[in-house]
């Protein structure tokens, strides 16, 4: 069994913020794996599906992004789910908008979604990450201003590529396991098999 779990703060006020990349990941992915009975439960909306044998579950908590921890640690708890099958989706300023990262483990690295879940895994780092570009807060915006207000037009438009890209990233991920989806859809290893129609996932 694998968790999902897409990052964001509940609301419509903020469904288009840079901060719910995650949320848009999760219903991505669950439009794609036919998971759209989405659930009310574990302070989050869940939706279920089966992929290749496995249980699959997509979850975005519903406690706002710095309490997120407070829906995925009693989740995986009931569910009984190592780390290693819990993959977390989250906007990462440290990156330009668009680009995207996979990770098999880390730090919060300042993102107090990732640390309230680090938190209530009793401190355990080691699940896997899809950290998804917003890049930095303008001259003179704070961070809350930024992470807190919607993409312009250019930047929705990577965005919406970049989430539709990630897809069959997390669906790599649930087959073959973070290290090889790393391998094939980390930027750097991306370029070098992009042209090799011999690489599936």
């Amino acid at each position: 069994m694998k968790i999902f779990v897409g990052l964001g703060n509940p609301g419509k006020e903020y469904a288009t913020t840079k901060h719910n990349v995650g949320f848009m990941l999760a219903d991505k992915i669950a439009a794609e794996l036919g998971a759209e009975n989405w659930r009310e439960n574990f302070n989050a909306q869940i939706a279920e599906t089966f992929f290749e044998g496995e249980k699959i579950l997509i979850v975005k908590p519903q406690t706002f992004m710095n309490a997120s921890g407070e829906a995925v640690g009693p989740l995986t708890d009931f569910y009984k789910v190592d780390a290693k099958n819990l993959i977390v989706a989250h906007d990462d300023m440290d990156l330009p908008v668009g680009k995207i990262r996979l990770r098999p483990s880390g730090s919060g690295g300042g993102h107090h979604g990732i640390e309230s879940i680090i938190q209530f895994l009793g401190g355990e780092k080691k699940f896997p990450r899809v950290r998804i570009g917003i890049g930095r807060p303008p001259a003179n915006w704070t961070v809350n201003g930024h992470v807190l207000s919607p993409f312009n037009s250019e930047d929705a438009e990577k965005i919406s590529s970049t989430i539709a890209e990630l897809v069959p990233a997390v669906i790599c991920i649930f087959r073959e396991g973070i290290d090889n989806a790393m391998n094939k859809f980390n930027p750097k290893r991306k370029e070098e098999i992009k042209n090799d129609e011999s690489v599936t996932c």
